[in-house]
């Protein structure tokens, strides 16, 4: 439930990298915040955001993908959220192209489409210019999640850059963490967060 009362769905568990970063997420964003989707895909990171941010609140999503856009926006209309959330059809890497205010979270969920085009894959040059972006926006006390799967052409490549990327910040701004399932393939997703001290 968030702090308005309004019922959060989609919660099963810590499974995957998702699971993870929608826990982190839930901890930092409240009614009122604002908050990025840089990769909406099917929508669920983006329903997420607004659920917390309630009606007060706003979201920014972004996705390249037409289909993406299209299943957002269904899973934001049968949600009654449609008002808290500003779909932006165009790469991530074009953050600020649209958010000018400080966020509360910023989410990533790199790769492809599930259910959708496999060619079309998240690349280091956008990712890194999104995450350059996105962290000069992040509120004290914010969080960027980033969901990494190396299983996919580019995947591994995008992945080390993220991770020198987020090795390389200040530890006394920002606090870095990588999480995995241990029990799970290597190449399996896993998550980094990136919290901004207060």
């Amino acid at each position: 439930m968030t702090d308005n009362g309004e019922r959060i769905t989609g919660f099963d568990g810590l499974r995957g990298a998702t699971a993870m970063a929608h826990l982190f997420l839930r901890e930092v964003v409240r009614p009122g915040d604002r908050a990025v989707d840089a990769t909406c895909g099917n929508g669920h990171d983006t329903l997420l955001l607004a659920q917390l941010v309630g009606p007060e609140g706003k979201v920014w999503g972004f996705d390249i993908q037409e289909q993406a856009m299209v299943a957002t926006a269904a899973l934001l209309e049968g949600a009654g959220c449609t008002e808290r959330v500003e779909l932006r059809h165009a790469g991530h890497e074009r953050l600020t192209a649209s958010v000018f205010a400080p966020v509360d979270a910023v989410v990533f969920n790199l790769g492809y489409l599930p259910g959708g085009d496999k060619g079309c894959v998240t690349s280091p040059h956008n990712t890194m210019a999104a995450l350059s972006q996105g962290i000069k926006l992040l509120a004290p006390g914010g969080r960027i999640c980033i969901s990494l799967y190396t299983g996919h052409p580019g995947g591994m490549e995008e992945a080390t850059a993220v991770e020198s990327w987020a090795a390389g910040l200040p530890p006394k701004e920002f606090h870095v963490w990588s999480c995995r399932q241990m029990n799970r393939s290597p190449a399996a997703p896993y998550l980094i967060m990136v919290e901004k001290a207060h």
